[in-house]
């Protein structure tokens, strides 16, 4: 039997940022204390003009890479999930295999399911450790460059996306550290939220889904209470697939949008608070980079999992996609 476990972590936040009170002056109505009580948004930051989003994923990666002690030339695989590329093509994962130094024999490629990219990503790469054994070391990036997306007329998406990446690097074990995962797809809320141009879609009948204008927007309500009535289930779903219960779950990393929806989950499957960890209130909301640079800033705060801990991860985006996965610690 092959194992994956995860090794090292990695993180970067780019310095510039932008807290309540700019959205205050240049939106010309307050939205500091709604964002603050309603989402729990209070700093967000956002990338240079001359940083990309391959260039977020280069910074958390390296760091990753370090902290386990690894080389480029020690990387077999490396996957970014993102779906703010460098490119609509070529995959933003080659460019940052070049940036990395990475060998050419290592295998690149981009996974776009949103915001929940880097959990799937991290059970893609896992079950290509456990399944060929030309593959010992994955580097996994989520990385989010939304900031170049936005429009800063548009109270309803500018106040809330941010920038940012976080890195894993999965190594072969010889017990086990990945333990379940599971996914779910509510395709018929494709057209809720996107940046929808660039593609093929050229509709003229529906120029809300795309007028050829590239800005993340909401362009049909989501239902409210979607994530409180399908996250537990599919949590419950992943941990019985391991053979475990929610009780036995030591650590719970979920989407970074709404500090009220990640305590509205822990309530529902009946978990304390000091079993999870939110990062939404100081860098804002970076989607398929969120969960890992949550659980990076985590270990670096000495909350995180510790060795033999039972860690879960749990992430939708638009689509709706959503993933979760069980890791066994260390």
């Amino acid at each position: 039997m092959r194992y994956a476990q995860i090794l090292s972590t990695g993180r970067y936040v780019p310095q510039k940022m932008l807290d309540n009170a700019y959205f205050d002056r240049i939106l010309g109505r307050e939205v500091d204390e709604w964002l603050v009580k309603n989402v729990g948004i209070k700093t967000r930051h956002v990338m240079a003009d001359d940083e990309a989003t391959s260039d977020l994923a280069a910074y958390a990666g390296r760091q990753a890479l370090t902290r386990a002690g690894l080389t480029p030339d020690d990387i077999d695989l490396v996957i970014v999930a993102t779906d703010t590329p460098d490119y609509l093509s070529p995959a933003t994962a080659v460019v940052v295999q070049h940036k990395l130094g990475l060998p050419p024999t290592v295998g690149a490629f981009d996974m776009n399911c949103a915001c929940a990219g880097w959990v799937s990503a991290a059970d893609t790469g896992a079950r290509f450790i456990m399944t060929d054994r030309q593959i010992n070391r994955v580097l996994v990036i989520g990385a989010y460059g939304m900031s170049r997306f936005i429009d800063y007329t548009d109270h309803k998406t500018c106040t809330l996306f941010a920038d940012g990446a976080g890195a894993v690097v999965l190594g072969a074990a010889d017990k086990p550290g990945f333990l379940a995962g599971a996914r779910r797809t509510f395709g018929e809320h494709f057209n809720g939220l996107g940046i929808f141009a660039g593609g093929t879609v050229q509709s003229k009948e529906d120029p809300g889904i795309n007028d050829g204008v590239p800005r993340v927007q909401f362009v049909k309500r989501f239902p409210p209470t979607f994530n409180a009535e399908n996250w537990p289930p599919l949590i419950y779903e992943t941990v019985s697939r391991a053979g475990l219960t929610v009780d036995d779950v030591d650590f719970y990393v979920m989407t970074q949008l709404n500090v009220n929806t990640i305590k509205e989950i822990m309530g529902i499957i009946g978990q304390p608070l000091e079993k999870t960890h939110w990062i939404m209130d100081k860098w804002g909301y970076t989607g398929s980079a969120c969960v890992p640079m949550a659980l990076d800033d985590a270990l670096e705060q000495g909350r995180g999992p510790k060795p033999g801990d039972l860690v879960l991860f749990i992430a939708s985006g638009g689509g709706i996609s959503m993933a979760c996965s069980v890791w066994r610690w260390g």
